[in-house]
């Protein structure tokens, strides 16, 4: 049997039938054509797939040869494989504090000389290790300056003529800060680009015109890169781009033979340099790194495929500590990781709740509300599970609605039709008239905070999980003079702007300028808690009410507590809490979680469990709550 490659093509002659049944089904499977008069199997040429077909070969003991062109080529991947394990041992003794101290001195001369932000030692550490590996991972906790490494990193190799193009590909929330963070570290406005948000036709026109109209930094959405895989492409593969590539907020793509997964991967080998930001890489399993190092290496097979059926399998049995093992194996010199201990902030200053007696219509219908989703629990054992918890997870968020405004009962909940006020006409019309009736405790009591902090010329931000409920806050806030602006899932991001609007991006800007005159940010964590940071003018942060998702306060609590604003300014929380109510058990939930999280992401391989990022929160607290 030989192996050879011919021209685009993969071929296998089996000319004295070492190929058995399975063989050939395996052959069929990867996409092979067989002619029957030349008794030869094809198939497109891909560099795994050959390198796939080679072990494959050498699993089954089956006999083959290779060709002249297989061979030169096989030959080729060797000598790459040998310069890849070579550099991994060079950054694994980075790693362990054993280095070439002449070439870190040069690489901090450098930063010195052409890098207007004054960069931390775990950021300086951070970039050299990115820049002797040439394609790595940063998986440093949120707020530890990723973005600043990555400009870092590309502006040396920029110099060095080797790339003269920075790709971004991420969530259309960090493209704001993307754009801000290079003139800050790089000391020059970028000449931009937005691959997102607008016509297909108007896109298409970007990727062809780069010879008059080419940018230095382009920002896309994965959305976008699915959409426009061959036109990226072709950009890619023009001869006046040199793109350094990077995955921001790269846990997007975790997903296994995912759409965005797979997009991103097939354009890895149109660039040379390229490079992957994350700071949860493992959301709920070790599997989750995979299409990460495919993407970084993938000619070299950091993970190999054996491992990574071992990894699945002791996961699968719950041995967790071989599967961390095996991967520590492959992977431990091609990431860098800084955790929260390392940044050297100063601590955080959780206050105690302020604990509110609710207003006398509040306590009415948060009552009559508790006690009819008590009394509909005893029935909860007739439904099927799936239905019970549909039905928790509503009810909890009708609880979490009365405690942050009354009013938001009428509001719709999805994949939730129960109607807790049937035979309750005389409560549907107080929640249906609430305003005229009184104002929320929390708001009266919120804007006595806000008074103290305002005398102190302080900026707040103002957190709150119902959009209803931030209309209600600007409202009385404007009322008593304040200048204030909101941001949530209705506040269009930059690419989404059409018209003079403000937008996430502007309200945020004019927020963090000490001298705008706008000290209130009221936002909504699901909208804002990441990739936006407000850390070097606001220092105080207002807990209107909470929500069971843990991902998302913690990411809003790091909003305000920050590399470059934080090492000598004490970070804030206010927490209002209305007494006898759901209140104290979504914070005495949510801090078993944060103390559990933070001990986790101190680890090299942090796997947080699912129940901190799983959206049934709500339904698992209706079962702790009334079951």
């Amino acid at each position: 049997m030989i192996l050879e490659i011919t021209e685009e093509y993969i071929t296998v002659s089996d000319c004295n039938n070492t190929l058995n049944d399975v063989g050939k089904s395996q052959l069929f499977f990867w996409g092979f054509e067989y002619d029957f008069r030349t008794d030869i199997y094809m198939v497109r040429f891909t560099q795994q797939l050959f390198l796939k077909i080679i072990r494959y070969f050498d699993n089954e003991q089956l006999k083959y040869e290779l060709g002249n062109k297989a061979k030169k080529y096989s030959n080729d991947v060797d000598l790459m494989n040998i310069k890849f394990q070579n550099k991994k041992e060079v950054v694994r003794q980075f790693k362990s504090g054993k280095y070439n101290k002449l070439h870190f001195a040069d690489f901090r001369e450098f930063v010195a000389r052409h890098i207007k932000r004054s960069l931390k030692i775990h950021q300086l550490k951070a970039a050299y290790h990115l820049y002797i590996l040439e394609n790595g991972a940063n998986f440093s906790v949120p707020g530890s300056g990723k973005t600043s490494v990555v400009l870092t990193v590309y502006e040396k190799l920029r110099i060095e003529g080797k790339v003269n193009t920075l790709f971004v590909v991420g969530p259309p929330s960090c493209f704001g800060p993307w754009k801000v963070e290079f003139e800050e570290t790089l000391g020059r406005k970028p000449d931009f680009k937005i691959l997102a948000g607008i016509d297909k036709n108007d896109r298409k026109n970007l990727y062809y015109d780069v010879y008059e109209n080419k940018s230095e930094l382009y920002l896309t959405s994965y959305h976008s890169l699915f959409a426009d895989q061959k036109e990226i492409a072709h950009f890619l593969r023009q001869k006046s781009i040199k793109a350094f590539f990077v995955v921001d907020e790269a846990h997007y793509m975790k997903q296994l033979n995912g759409n965005w997964a797979n997009a991103v991967l097939r354009q890895a080998l149109k660039v040379n340099y390229r490079c992957i930001l994350t700071g949860t890489p493992m959301p709920k399993s070790y599997t989750d790194v995979f299409n990460l190092f495919d993407f970084l290496w993938p000619n070299e097979n950091p993970i190999t495929q054996e491992d990574k059926t071992l990894i699945t399998y002791n996961e699968k049995i719950g041995n967790k500590n071989n599967a961390k093992l095996i991967l520590n194996n492959s992977i431990s010199p091609l990431f860098y990781r800084v955790r929260k201990s390392d940044l050297k902030l100063t601590p955080q200053n959780y206050c105690a709740p302020d604990m509110i007696n609710m207003s006398k219509y509040e306590r009415k219908i948060y009552d009559a509300i508790y006690n009819k989703i008590k009394d509909y629990s005893k029935k909860d054992y007739f439904q099927n599970i799936d239905f019970v918890n549909k039905l928790g997870r509503g009810r909890i968020i009708r609880l979490r609605q009365t405690v942050s405004y009354p009013k938001l009962l009428n509001t719709a909940v999805d994949d939730y039709i129960e109607n807790l006020f049937e035979d309750m006409t005389d409560l549907k019309n107080l929640i249906n008239n609430y305003d005229k009736y009184e104002i929320p405790a929390k708001i009266k009591y919120l804007i006595k905070r806000v008074k103290q902090l305002q005398k102190k010329k302080l900026k707040v931000v103002i957190w709150s999980n119902f959009i209803g409920s931030l209309k209600l806050i600007e409202k009385h806030l404007k009322n008593e003079g304040y200048y204030c602006k909101k941001i949530y899932g209705g506040t269009p991001i930059a690419v989404m702007a059409y018209k003079e609007e403000d937008t996430r991006e502007k309200i945020r800007d004019e927020f963090v300028d000490p001298h705008s005159g706008l000290d209130i940010l009221i936002a909504n964590p699901a909208a804002c808690a990441e990739s936006i940071s407000l850390h070097k003018t606001c220092h105080n942060a207002i807990y209107y009410d909470l929500s069971y998702n843990c991902a998302q306060y913690l990411q809003s609590l790091d909003r305000i507590h920050r590399v470059g604003g934080s090492e000598n300014v004490e970070a804030n929380y206010y927490y209002l809490q209305y007494t006898d109510t759901i209140d104290s058990d979504i914070k005495y939930n949510l801090d078993l979680k944060k103390r559990k999280m933070y001990e986790i992401i101190e680890e090299d391989f942090p796997i947080y469990s699912l129940d901190m990022f799983e959206s049934d929160s709500d339904a698992e607290a209706y079962k702790r709550l009334f079951k």
